[in-house]
């Protein structure tokens, strides 16, 4: 097989709220069209398994994920993705639908959560969904019967709600070792993390690198990255990060 390199996106909130988690509508517009426009293959979660277990994923391709399940999603991500033909996957926690926010690093105010009703609604329209857990919480800081519990309980609500069980899983923060990502491998066919980078073919499905979109909404960058010149930005930001982490152990990201 050719060598391939998947940008799986991250996005958590699409307002004006500011903050790492939360994208301007107007640059998320931006962020979509480009990507509609670049000619690189957009690609449902589902379809890039499955296409990289037979060996025909095309060299470069996009995933596009969201964490949290927002009530801006729906409002404001969803109706441009939609007349662009970009199908996402939004991973819930599945307790904290219909309500607000509620765990760590959170916005003040919290931001509101879909409800089931728009969740059901929005699966018939050709969104998937994964699994956030039911509280959203650190997994690796769990006995290994509330990890368990956390990371079946989502599967099990989502399963109860759409009708299949979920297919990905993300673990909140992006935090998961060997022990958690052994359960989520049980019973689901991907697990993406917040680990900056492309997914190439040494990733492991169940530890799968994502691109932070907070990092691309200059334009020139978003579009050089689309075009396969976005690696020495990468490199940099990783760096960066790197040097944050050293110096506020312990680091989870930017959820």
């Amino acid at each position: 097989m050719s060598g391939w390199a998947t940008s799986i996106l991250m996005y958590h909130s699409v307002s004006d709220r500011g903050g790492a988690t939360s994208i301007a509508p107007a640059v998320f517009a931006m962020q979509m069209r480009a990507l509609a426009q670049s000619g690189v293959s957009c690609l449902t979660l589902g379809d890039w398994a499955d296409l990289r277990g037979a060996g025909r994923l095309p060299a470069r391709s996009v995933v596009v994920t969201f964490d949290d399940g927002f009530a801006d999603f729906d409002q404001a991500a969803w109706p441009v993705m939609r007349d662009l033909g970009i199908r996402p996957i939004v991973y819930l926690p599945t307790d904290y639908m219909g309500g607000r926010e509620g765990w760590r690093g959170i916005a003040d105010p919290p931001r509101p959560l879909m409800g089931w009703d728009r969740v059901e609604a929005l699966a018939g329209q050709g969104v998937l969904f994964g699994n956030h857990t039911r509280s959203h919480p650190d997994l690796t800081a769990l006995s290994e019967a509330g990890m368990k519990a956390e990371v079946q309980g989502g599967a099990g609500v989502l399963a109860d709600r759409l009708g299949a069980a979920p297919a990905h899983f993300a673990p909140p923060y992006g935090l998961a070792g060997p022990r958690e990502r052994a359960v989520i491998a049980r019973a689901h066919v991907t697990s993406v993390g917040t680990r900056l980078g492309v997914a190439g073919q040494g990733d492991d499905l169940h530890d799968l690198p994502r691109i932070e979109m907070f990092y691309f909404q200059n334009p020139a960058r978003w579009q050089a990255h689309l075009a396969g010149r976005g690696g020495p930005y990468l490199a940099l930001r990783r760096t960066l990060r790197a040097v944050k982490g050293a110096a506020t152990k312990p680091w989870v990201g930017l959820k």
